[in-house]
């Protein structure tokens, strides 16, 4: 497929690629890599494969993407079920040629211009796929496809009107309290009436996953799912002393910030319906509708620097956001791209928040250091780096972002930030549930839909001791964790929020001082994609390891005391 020109989103052409050319293509290669006269021929090779593989990415997010924005179109669900068995099917093609680059004559004058770590990601890829796990790649792909569209799809009653979760948000947040509950009772119920569905569902994928990691040879999933995120450069011990520090530092502060919550809103206990109103007269909400926001958004990046606002033209000029709520539409937002048109994509539902602000400025963070990476570096694989940094360019981006909240939020600019900073930090702790939750889900052995909502509730009692549910059944018996899309979709991704926030603590913290240092210093992080390791990016970033002893109360110290200031 050519990309000769680029085009608007809604004009890209999809069309089935042709997987049969690119098996032939990645088994030609392998030839060519072990036996090229030289390593410009070896070279060329490579990147040969490389434009067809772009081109077959591209139809898959192209499909992707429109799947996702309804779950319910026919044709595009029934394409993403064939590119999965298709790209299923083509692993041991792509393994051959793999180890054919790893054992090139030529595979030092490969490194010596790409960098060891575009071999470290090559032999973990090898470890973790094979022939023998084809039928199990395809049951999962569709099990998370199938979880996609029965949350897409879930719907509740709520004062006489039907609709799902994102109608509800702006109620969760409404200064009437009977409101407000009954919003919450509304969300719950709605969770509840598929609950059997995602149990059935989840119960399949450990089954599954497991299955994987057995004929893979490894010890458990979780030994498997640690090398497939690319985590080199720490473990799941590392990661449970990680969130020690987070009991001990962060979870009394955020218990703290809530007992003055309740303080503010005059309550005699904070209940789980509670939490989201952070201000007795409301909180700050956006104003003007979604092309309002995004014209805002214009504005401001176009102020920020040069890159951003030609980042964010770009974005506008070819309709590269989906940002609307709609029926049947997945819930959640995330980035991607179409690496054939060096395109980001932003997909999100919009719900009348601040969270649509929150958007424009986390995935748009994401979407900025894709479009730096898919200009700069030839290597498509080392374009993005593991989650844990990729979230440190999104999650930065919010806090550089404050200076101009006062054209989404007006004379409430100044709460939102508080808000913003109380909801960095307040999330940390519910991060390190889910971490835990999965290291138990994956560690023992299979647990019944019942012991998850009890191993759950005891863990949210941990890291949360502050959640009230107001004795509602479902949630108090440990439903809650069933409304996390990563658990179900990217097993072990969460942690990455809270260790990436650290770093975003550090580059705020710097911007007050030295806003154009570290304004540099986050470009340089942006710009270097995948091509090192989590502890060297972290280097480029003039950023301390967040997995030290002592690092979480060093990086979260000063927010603290700017929230006791603030609120």
């Amino acid at each position: 497929m050519a990309f000769d020109s680029m085009l608007p989103f809604r004009e890209m052409p999809y069309e089935r690629p042709d997987m049969a050319t690119l098996e032939e293509a990645y088994q030609r290669t392998a030839e060519i890599l072990l036996g090229a006269a030289s390593y410009n021929d070896a070279r060329k090779a490579f990147f040969d494969l490389q434009a067809l593989e772009t081109g077959v990415d591209t139809c898959g997010s192209i499909a992707m993407v429109r799947n996702t924005i309804d779950t319910s179109d026919p044709f595009y669900e029934a394409e993403v079920k064939w590119l999965r068995e298709k790209s299923a099917a083509l692993i041991p093609a792509e393994k051959k040629m793999k180890e054919a680059l790893m054992g090139s004559p030529w595979r030092k004058e490969f490194e010596a211009e790409f960098g060891a770590q575009l071999f470290r990601m090559i032999a973990s890829s090898l470890k973790t796929s094979d022939k023998s796990i084809i039928e199990d790649t395809v049951r999962e792909g569709e099990l998370t496809q199938k979880y996609q569209k029965d949350s897409a799809l879930a719907s509740t009653v709520f004062r006489g009107e039907t609709c799902n979760f994102y109608a509800l948000l702006k109620h969760m947040e409404s200064t009437d309290r009977a409101e407000r509950r009954e919003a919450y009772l509304a969300w719950s119920g709605l969770y509840e009436s598929i609950s059997g569905a995602l149990d059935q569902t989840y119960d399949e994928l450990i089954s599954v996953r497991r299955a994987m990691a057995g004929k893979l040879g490894f010890q458990s999933y979780t030994d498997l799912a640690y090398l497939k995120r690319r985590r080199f450069d720490y473990t799941k011990e590392d990661a449970a002393r990680f969130r020690a520090q987070v009991l001990e530092w962060v979870t009394p502060a955020v218990a703290r910030i809530r007992e003055k919550q309740r303080k503010r809103l005059g309550l005699e206990r904070l209940s789980y319906y509670d939490e989201a109103l952070l201000f007795p007269g409301g909180n700050p909400e956006p104003r003007g509708d979604r092309d309002t926001l995004v014209r805002k958004a214009s504005e401001m990046y176009r102020e920020m620097s040069a890159e951003t606002g030609e980042f964010f033209d770009f974005m506008t000029r070819y309709g590269l956001f989906d940002l609307e709520s709609r029926p049947g539409k997945r819930m959640g937002g995330y980035m991607t791209s179409f690496p054939g048109y060096k395109a980001p994509f932003i997909f999100s539902n919009f719900n009348g928040t601040s969270a649509d602000v929150d958007v424009l400025t986390h995935e748009a963070g994401h979407a900025f250091q894709g479009y730096l990476a898919m200009r700069s570096i030839p290597v498509s694989m080392l374009s993005s780096s593991t989650s844990e940094i990729n979230e440190v360019h999104s999650m930065s981006m919010e806090h550089f972002a404050y200076p101009w909240m006062d054209k989404f939020f007006g004379e409430k600019s100044g709460d939102y930030v508080t808000a913003h900073l109380i909801g960095a930090l307040s999330v940390i702790p519910y991060m390190c549930c889910v971490d835990e939750f999965q290291h138990r889900v994956y560690e023992t052995p299979v647990p019944t839909a019942r012991e998850r909502r009890v191993c759950w509730r005891k863990i949210e009692k941990k890291y949360m001791p502050w959640r009230d549910y107001d004795d509602v059944p479902f949630l108090e018996e440990g439903g809650f964790w069933m409304q996390k899309q990563h658990i179900f979709l990217y097993p072990f991704y969460y942690i990455d929020y809270a260790l990436a926030q650290m770093c975003a603590f550090q580059f705020y913290s710097r911007m007050k001082t030295d806003r154009e240092g570290a304004w540099q210093d986050y470009l340089r992080l942006c710009r270097a994609g995948g091509t090192k390791g989590y502890f060297d990016l972290l280097k480029v970033g003039n950023l301390e390891n967040p997995l030290l002893a002592g690092s979480v109360e060093k990086c979260v110290s000063g927010v603290i005391a700017e929230i006791d200031e603030r609120y």
